[in-house]
């Protein structure tokens, strides 16, 4: 067995365990933290398969930034609800809706990568500077849109605290 093959199937066992923490765990503050624990895996998932920009890039925003937000939104609106179990009688139904979706989504990605076509293309190597000028000519609006709802949650979550 390879290195990386054996590197891949630790990672990728480590970020599911992370990822079932987001949805099994009870407390608000736990899931937070298990998805930075599921977001770092995906980011090194990337760096494993050779985009070392895109998992860097994973680190930086989602988990230096979105997390982050997360955090400082349970912290200020919380009062003391962090600790406290959150839970309701519709696990059955979040479970069953969760399998939909994945099964779902195996069978496209199964149906993309078979056929004619085979596997899909990942020799391709994509220059930052083209990454950047498709992020800032192509993707701004939903770009500039993101960064905006992100602000948004921030200023509701302080005006939420300030009630108290």
């Amino acid at each position: 067995m390879r290195a990386t093959t054996l590197a891949f199937g630790l990672i990728a066992f480590i970020t599911a365990i992370a990822t079932i923490g987001v949805v099994a765990t009870r407390r608000v503050l736990h899931a937070a933290l298990a998805l930075t624990g599921a977001l770092l895996g995906t980011a090194g998932l990337f760096i494993l398969m050779g985009a070392e920009f895109v998992g860097l890039v994973q680190i930086l925003v989602y988990v230096g930034a979105v997390v982050v937000l997360f955090l400082f939104g349970i912290m200020l609106t919380a009062s003391g609800s962090a600790a406290t179990p959150v839970d309701n009688n519709q696990r059955l139904l979040a479970a069953a809706v969760a399998f939909g979706v994945f099964g779902v989504l195996a069978a496209g990605i199964l149906a993309a990568t078979r056929g004619d076509r085979g596997m899909l293309e990942l020799d391709k190597a994509v220059s930052t500077e083209q990454l950047g000028n498709d992020l800032f000519t192509t993707w701004i609006l939903p770009f500039e849109a993101v960064s905006i709802l992100l602000l948004a949650a921030l200023v509701g979550a302080i005006v939420l605290a300030r009630r108290d």
